[in-house]
């Protein structure tokens, strides 16, 4: 009877342990919306499925895109973990550039109280940035999810802002996720890390090329993760689904950006 009290203990203990560590998949994924069929959506789960929470950026705007969003958290559903989902409002975007966003998440342990909200700002902003509070257990922490404007459209006009917003306002654990359409390094951040703020990635090429040359398919290191000084980093990495460069065509039909990873803990 001992011995199957300390096996059972030592099963408890070690699966509650697991949850004190998360992790969080951000993908810009070009045009999701009606085009992507369903071998596409079943892709895209295996890919994304490790994950606790996934964000996603370039929800197309009309039905469609909500649509894709429920496509790909049912075929989630089908891999074994029950998942739920929330799918922003369209963001009021100049002509063309009306975008959604989404989370998914696994809601055994992960919990929510609404389905978030577009950020509100007194300048203006190409997409707004999407904000849902997540519990587990005590704990709350928000991720925010944003799709900056083109680089040739001064992307830093509006990056600037919401950082300010965000170092002023958030006094609870917080990610900011997404395509920045800026490095890491850009003038811009160094203010926001330098009060306390964290990056996952440092000069990790995240788009794809249109084609291989010199067997290189990667370029620009725009998607990224920061992170409040909270939550302690155990690994981030981009997930490089391609690996050949006779497989980018296929990769290209699910996006032109590859996904950004990161699993933590809170202090």
């Amino acid at each position: 009877m001992n011995r199957l009290v300390c096996i059972f203990c030592f099963i408890s203990i070690s699966f509650y342990a697991q949850k004190d560590e998360l992790a969080i998949i951000s993908w810009n994924i070009q045009d999701f919306g009606k085009t992507k069929n369903e071998e596409e959506i079943m892709r895209i789960a295996k890919i994304v499925k490790e994950a606790d929470i996934i964000a996603i950026q370039e929800v197309v705007g009309g039905y469609g895109g909500p649509q894709a969003v429920a496509r790909l958290s049912d075929q989630l559903n089908r891999m074994g973990d029950k998942w739920d989902y929330a799918v922003s409002n369209r963001t009021d975007s100049p002509k063309y550039m009306t975008e959604r966003y989404a989370f998914i998440w696994k809601n055994k342990f992960i919990k929510i109280k609404d389905r978030g909200r577009l950020m509100q700002l007194d300048t203006i902003v190409y997409r707004e940035p999407f904000i849902l509070d997540f519990y587990v257990g005590e704990k709350e922490f928000s991720v925010i999810n944003y799709h900056a404007r083109r680089h040739n459209l001064n992307p830093k006009e509006e990056i600037r802002p919401i950082l300010n917003q965000i170092k002023d306002a958030v006094i609870k654990p917080m990610f900011l996720v997404g395509d920045f359409n800026l490095i890491q390094n850009d003038p811009i951040f160094i203010d926001f890390i330098s009060n306390g703020y964290g990056v996952a990635l440092k000069d990790q090429k995240t788009v794809l090329k249109r084609s291989c040359k010199n067997s290189e398919y990667l370029h620009h290191a725009i998607d990224n993760i920061f992170y409040s000084s909270s939550i302690d980093v155990l690994k981030a990495k981009v997930i490089d689904y391609i690996g050949f460069c006779d497989r980018l065509t296929l990769a290209r039909e699910l996006s032109d950006h590859l996904p950004v990873f990161i699993k933590f803990k809170f202090h």
